[in-house]
């Protein structure tokens, strides 16, 4: 497998005409795209496949969807935009599930070959599309994950570089990765530290357990609860009362990322830890890895039943 650092997307020449009819009819294979001009909002939905897990392409979507936005939203195109975009919203469209983080069968493959530089360039992959998703495209925009489903690893991780975080209530929250003996690198201990300390974080980090939206929200992490099948009605509701005072809060949260900010240099440098340390895990965290993605993908192919969270696997 061959990973790219940049998709040819972004570096790809500006593109002319109205930026809002480009983004409208812009098409990926692992994302679903849509412009709503009366809630000012682009909506993303991730749809990776025969993984519930950030696979190459949906990694590659991502980033190519980035590099439209901030191309379409830089201050010498925006008075071209026919139709004004003030939020972002990223959800899923895998039943119960938003994202169950890295390819952990690739990852066991990698770790069995001792190949250290695909480990850091998946990582890398991986963190500079969180990144894009955390600098809000370097635009007046609000970015909101939208969390009907479980977001395990680097799906919890994804959602904590939002600027909010919507979640129904049976959505699962967990970072499993200390019961394979590793931690999570593609940006849980810079976000979590900055949102509730570095003592929670690796109290969370270290813990391996599951966290209901619920028990996220008393803890500040989550910011809008919503009842089942209600989170985007609940994104639409938070879109709609904060339409008067969009310019102050954009603002207030430009502050945040300047005063506190979690830059690219830092995440890629956490995933160069993370993969190191991955090198050191034993034959028997391997298998637990295995076992853990064997589950995650019969739960995505399964019927609609009793669900059991799949971080419980790996024990």
């Amino acid at each position: 497998m061959t990973f790219l650092s940049q998709p040819e997307t972004q570096t790809a020449p500006r593109s002319f005409g109205d930026p809002s009819a480009l983004l409208a009819a812009a098409r990926f294979n692992a994302l679903e795209t849509r412009l709503e001009a009366d809630t000012a909002s682009f909506w993303a939905y991730m749809r990776p496949g025969p993984k519930p897990s950030f696979t190459l392409e949906l990694l590659q979507d991502i980033l190519a969807q980035q590099a439209l936005l901030r191309d379409a939203l830089s201050a010498e195109r925006r008075s071209e935009f026919g139709t004004a975009l003030r939020y972002y919203v990223m959800g899923s469209r895998l039943p119960g599930i938003f994202n169950l983080g890295g390819d952990l069968a690739l990852f066991a493959e990698k770790i069995r070959n001792r190949d250290l530089t695909a480990l850091r360039r998946y990582g890398h992959l991986c963190v500079e599309a969180i990144h894009g998703n955390a600098e809000a495209f370097q635009a007046p925009v609000i970015t909101i994950a939208l969390v009907q489903g479980d977001a395990l690893g680097g799906g919890f991780e994804c959602a904590l570089a939002f600027d909010v975080i919507v979640a129904e209530r049976q959505a699962k929250f967990g970072l499993p990765e200390i019961l394979f003996n590793l931690f999570p690198g593609m940006g849980a201990y810079s976000f979590l530290s900055r949102r509730i300390g570095q003592f929670e974080a690796e109290k969370m980090i270290m813990s391996g357990r599951l966290y209901s939206a619920e028990e996220l929200h008393a803890m500040g992490i989550v910011n809008v609860l919503a009842e089942p099948g209600e989170g985007e009605a609940a994104v639409r509701d938070y879109i709609a009362n904060g339409t008067r005072k969009h310019n102050a809060q954009q603002a207030l949260l430009r502050v945040r990322r300047r005063v506190n900010p979690v830059t690219l240099p830092e995440l890629k440098d956490v995933v160069d830890i993370w993969a190191e340390t991955a090198l050191g895990v034993s034959d028997m965290d391997i298998r637990k890895m295995l076992r853990l993605t064997q589950a995650q993908e019969k739960r995505l192919t399964a019927e609609v039943g009793v669900r059991m969270p799949v971080a419980m696997a790996a024990e």
